[in-house]
């Protein structure tokens, strides 16, 4: 090769190594452009590449039994069809690339290794299973959760080649012991911080640390569900299902929970439980965590922080939930507020219905006064409770997971009712506590609208106990909610922020459809259209609002792409049978590059009739994927193109 074809070749390489290029994927060939390169002399230029004006997702068929194998684990056979500014097209396929499967042992960046998933009590020890004489061994998750994925400009840990990146992955629950006994909520959630080397080739992201974050400042963590990256770049973690103090003395969950966790059945204090922990990471892919005790003691599946950096929105996975937000006294800063409870104002009651909202103040507070009260009262201190009518005045009748109470705030101990008993409280205060699993919440800031998943819309938004009486569907909707500036709460009093929702309404491609009766596969709800939403993150730069499904109707649950400008939606997932969609998080651009995280749990998770027709051929194949149904995948889509 002579000198000047050899400089030519290095002034290419350089020219394209400027270029954006994609995850496993480029556009045009390298190799034909170095090509022409062998048999000349002449310096070659690269043409400007024109950029991507427009994306949209060509849509998977659903698996089913004519290839059984592609039930049994995350298939993706779907693409992403690039539009760019000279009108020119390009399609790049899509595939999961997982960083490891709960159960293995991973690089612990110390030379060592670390079981992904485990979990430890309040003295950092392993926690045994010993269900099984004989077998014992540590506990391990088959249910990755939320998600986030992040960069630090000062990174500084051995083992990268190309560029750290930085994930966060909480561990929801584990479905059951080797015994088969059901273990749920029964071990404090782990968080991990993976240190992922990301190539600056491919994208390719490689686990090479793997970062247990000790929680046990914050008294260990209950059912961490989803996530979000916060704008300043923390994971905002979740726990929801608080634990009831009103009955905490014959909960035997919360007292195994307590017994994993401190060696003490009597030990933990519900009202730790309830709150949103927040995880920041360190240069070295350690981290260290806080919980903010002022945005609500509520079933917390995650929050969405908008662009003021101070108002939050919060998804309540219950029944009879409510809509909370809250706005932060400062920006970038979690641990002062104001909390209000939106109001449902029904416009519709066909369908999924719509509703105008307007805001009830709960209160303010810092999150160390609310922590303090924590640490010292008990259900009795703050409210008296009734769970039939005590022919007394004194006492108002509210909707309560599913149930009505007749409650009294003891007197001066409103502040502690607002954060503490906030479900009860809210409901008292006129709020709309009506909303049945309430789940992912997300932003597109552009266009100003949130989306909030309701996975399930049954029970109290049928019956008007809350103050919303709908159609349905059972298989669920995602709402949109408008976001504007300039309100009031319902005393009069101004509300602090320019992203206050004031109205929600589901578009119609995003609402699910019930079956009458199942399919031949098993689907109780169309296969072709969302059913029980979940998981849910919406991408700026690619228009794009994600959908991870929860679902107990469809046999395998899928992960959607729905453009808001085409109003298109897209199967482009499908995760194993029994399992749900997890750990959704769309990322624009890390260093030049675009991602799309996604986990799954519980895989293998049978349900009858659901799952009565496809059991018999898929159980085995499940089992051997995954551990005997111990194990689950956290790990992201590639093939996206760098979206400038």
């Amino acid at each position: 090769m002579s000198q000047t074809h050899d400089e030519s070749r290095r002034r290419l390489l350089k020219l394209m190594s400027g270029a954006p290029l994609l995850p496993l994927a480029t556009y045009g060939s390298a190799s034909a452009l170095l090509a022409a390169c062998s048999g000349s002399d002449d310096v070659v230029v690269a043409p400007a590449k024109p950029s991507i004006s427009s994306v949209s997702f060509s849509s998977m068929a659903a698996p089913d039994l004519s290839n059984a194998a592609a039930m049994a684990t995350t298939t993706v056979n779907s693409s992403l069809v690039a539009t760019y500014s000279d009108g020119s097209k390009q399609t790049f396929a899509l595939k999961y690339e997982p960083f490891f499967q709960t159960g293995d042992l991973v690089p612990n960046g110390n030379g060592g290794t670390i079981l992904a998933g485990g979990y430890y009590d309040i003295n950092k020890q392993p926690i045994i299973d010993k269900s099984v004489a004989g077998k014992e061994r540590p506990f391990y998750s088959d249910c990755p959760d939320g998600s986030s994925i992040l960069t630090l400009a000062n990174a500084n840990v051995p083992g990268i080649k190309g560029k750290a990146v930085f994930a966060v992955v909480q561990f929801e629950y584990t479905t059951r012991d080797q015994s088969l006994a059901s273990t749920y909520g029964q071990l404090p959630s782990p968080i991990a911080i993976l240190t992922l080397d990301q190539d600056q080739t491919t994208g390719k992201l490689s686990l090479v640390k793997y970062h247990n974050v000790d929680t046990t400042s914050v008294n260990g963590l209950w059912i961490t569900c989803g996530a979000s990256l916060s704008p300043w770049g923390t994971h905002l973690s979740s726990e929801e299902y608080e634990p009831d103090a009103n009955t905490i003395a014959t909960n035997t969950q919360f007292q195994a929970f307590s017994r994993n966790l401190f060696g003490d059945a009597s030990k933990a204090n519900p009202y730790h439980y309830g709150h949103l922990p927040e995880v920041t990471v360190n240069p070295d892919g350690t981290g260290s965590i806080k919980k903010h005790f002022c945005l609500g003691r509520i079933s917390h599946e995650l929050v969405q922080v908008m662009p003021d950096k101070r108002t939050v929105l919060m998804g309540d996975d219950a029944t009879n939930g409510g809509l909370f937000m809250f706005i932060a006294d400062k920006e970038a800063d979690l641990s002062a507020g104001t909390l209000y409870v939106a109001k449902w104002t029904q416009t519709s009651g066909t369908g999924p219905g719509a509703g105008n909202l307007s805001w009830i103040k709960l209160g303010s507070a810092t999150s160390a006064e609310i922590k303090a009260l924590a640490d010292t009262l008990k259900a009795a201190d703050i409210m008296d409770i009734k769970t039939s009518d005590p022919a007394d005045t004194s006492f108002t009748k509210i909707p309560f997971s599913g149930k009505s109470n007749w409650v009294r705030v003891k007197p001066g101990m409103e502040k502690a009712a607002a954060f503490l008993e906030t479900h009860r409280y809210a409901a008292l205060a006129g709020g709309s506590l009506g909303f049945t699993k309430m789940e992912g919440t997300t932003v597109n800031a552009k266009d100003k609208v949130a989306y909030s998943a309701m996975s399930y819309i049954q029970s109290t938004m049928l019956d008007g106990s809350g103050g919303i009486k709908v159609e349905g569907p059972l298989s669920g909707a995602v709402y949109a909610l408008n976001l504007k500036g300039g309100q009031k709460d319902l005393a009069g009093n101004a509300i602090n922020s320019e992203w206050v929702p004031v109205d929600m309404a589901p578009p119609a491609a995003l609402i699910g459809e019930d079956l009458k009766t199942a399919d031949a596969l098993g689907n109780l709800s169309n296969p072709d259209k969302i059913a029980n939403p979940d998981n849910i993150k919406f991408s700026e730069k690619l228009r794009t609002l994600f959908i991870g499904e929860d679902s107990g109707r469809h046999v395998n649950n899928f992960l959607w792409a729905y453009n808001v400008d085409t109003k298109v939606l897209s199967r482009i997932l499908s995760v194993p049978a029994g399992a749900e969609s997890t750990g959704l998080h769309a990322v624009d651009e890390i260093n030049g590059w675009t991602y799309i995280m996604s986990n799954f749990q519980h895989p293998g998770d049978w349900e009858s009739p659901l799952h009565d027709k496809v059991k018999p051929t898929l159980d085995s194949l499940v089992r051997a994927n995954f551990k005997d149904r111990f194990g689950a995948s956290v790990g992201y889509l590639t093939g996206l193109p760098v979206i400038g």
